[in-house]
C-alpha cells in the first residue's frame, strides 16, 4: 500500500459515466462532456470501480481500496463501500420503479445490506419539473396491481414539483419516478436492485411480482425540508447517510468535524481547497467525490468564491 503510514488522507475519485436509453448526450455544465455519441444518463461518483485519481492510493479502485482498508472505507454490513452517489440527467421520463429493504433483499438472494434507500438533491430543474414518490391516495396491493394491468399507474403517483436546491427523501418500499428535465444527485445505499413497474411501452423487462411484493402502500418519502445547524445545512438524515450542504463564500473556511466517520465530499463549482490538519491540502474538483476515510484526521474547506460543498457522511 501506498498510503502514508499514519494516515490514507484524502482520495479524489473519477466518475464513471453510464449509458442510459433516456439520458443526454451532453453533460455539461457539471461536467466537460459533450457530443456524446451515445446518451448518458448517469454519472457514477463513488461506483467501486472509479479509479482514484489523486491521493495516496492513486492508481487503484475504490473498490479495491475499500477491501485493502475496510476499517477505514467498507461497512461490515455489507462488505464493500457503502454508499453509491450519482449525478442523473433523465433526458425522458425514468421507469416507474421500487426498491427492496434490506430483509427483502436478502430474502431475495441479494447480499446482505444490499436494500436501497436514497435521496435526491435537485442540482438543477426547468419549470414544471416533477420527481413522484408514493401514492396520491392510499391504495391495497390489489389496486395497485390493477392500475399497472390498466396502464394508468403514473397517474396514481404522488407528482411533486421541484427546483434548484429541493431535497427529496425515498425510502426503500417506495414507488417512484423522475421526471425529465431535472439534474439529480442522488444518495443511497451500495445497491442497484430496481424492480421495474411500469415503462412508457419500451421494450425493456419488468419486474412486477417482485415489484409489488415490496411495496408500500403508505410511506414516509416526501421532500425534506432544510435544517440550520452550526455552520451548515442539514439536508437529510436516516440511518444509512446523512447529507449536508456547505455554502461558501470566497475565503471562507469551514470545520468538518467527524474526522473519525467516513465522509464523502462533492463541490457543485471550481474553486474550493480541502486542508487537513497537517496542512496539506487537496482541491475539490467540481461535481467529483472526494472520500476522506474516518481516520481521526480533521478537516477544513476554504472557499475560493460563492460555491455549494455537499456532504455524504455515514
Amino acid at each position: 500500500m501506498a498510503a502514508d503510514k499514519k494516515h490514507v488522507g484524502p482520495l479524489v475519485l473519477s466518475p464513471i459515466h453510464t449509458e442510459r436509453i433516456w439520458g443526454v448526450t451532453s453533460l455539461e455544465p457539471w461536467f466537460d462532456v459533450s457530443g456524446l455519441e451515445k446518451p448518458i444518463g448517469e454519472a457514477w461518483l463513488t461506483s467501486e470501480e472509479c479509479p482514484i485519481a489523486e491521493g495516496s492510493l492513486r492508481g487503484e479502485t475504490l473498490g479495491e481500496a475499500a477491501a485493502e482498508l475496510p476499517g477505514l472505507l467498507a461497512a461490515p454490513e455489507v462488505g464493500g463501500f457503502p454508499l453509491l452517489i450519482k449525478v442523473l440527467f433523465p433526458r425522458e421520463k425514468l421507469s416507474v420503479q421500487v426498491h427492496p429493504n434490506d430483509a427483502q433483499a436478502l430474502a431475495a438472494g441479494k447480499p446482505h445490506g444490499q436494500g436501497k434507500t436514497e435521496c435526491w438533491y435537485v442540482l438543477s430543474a426547468e419549470p414544471g419539473a416533477t420527481v413522484a414518490v408514493g401514492f396520491k391516495d392510499a391504495l391495497t396491493h390489489e389496486q395497485v396491481a390493477e392500475a399497472i394491468a390498466d396502464g394508468t399507474l403514473e397517474d396514481k403517483l404522488d407528482a411533486v414539483s421541484v427546483k434548484a436546491g429541493d431535497m427529496i427523501f425515498v425510502e426503500a418500499g417506495t414507488v417512484h419516478a423522475i421526471g425529465p428535465g431535472v439534474v439529480i444527485l442522488e444518495t443511497q445505499q451500495y445497491s442497484d436492485v430496481t424492480y421495474r413497474m411500469f415503462d412508457y411501452g419500451r421494450p425493456r423487462e419488468l419486474h412486477l411480482e417482485a415489484g409489488l411484493a415490496v411495496t408500500r402502500v403508505t410511506t414516509g418519502a416526501k421532500p425534506v425540508a432544510p435544517v440550520e445547524v452550526e455552520g451548515h445545512t442539514e439536508l437529510a438524515r436516516s440511518k444509512y447517510f446523512v447529507v449536508d450542504r456547505f455554502d461558501m463564500l470566497a475565503e471562507r473556511s469551514v470545520q468538518l468535524g467527524h474526522a473519525d466517520e467516513l465522509q464523502i465530499l462533492i463541490a457543485l463549482e471550481a474553486g474550493c481547497t480541502l486542508i487537513a490538519e497537517d496542512g496539506s491540502s487537496t482541491v475539490l474538483p467540481k461535481a467529483h467525490a472526494v472520500v476522506l476515510p474516518g481516520e481521526g484526521l480533521s478537516y477544513s474547506v476554504l472557499g475560493g468564491h460563492e460555491a455549494e460543498v455537499i456532504r455524504v457522511r455515514r
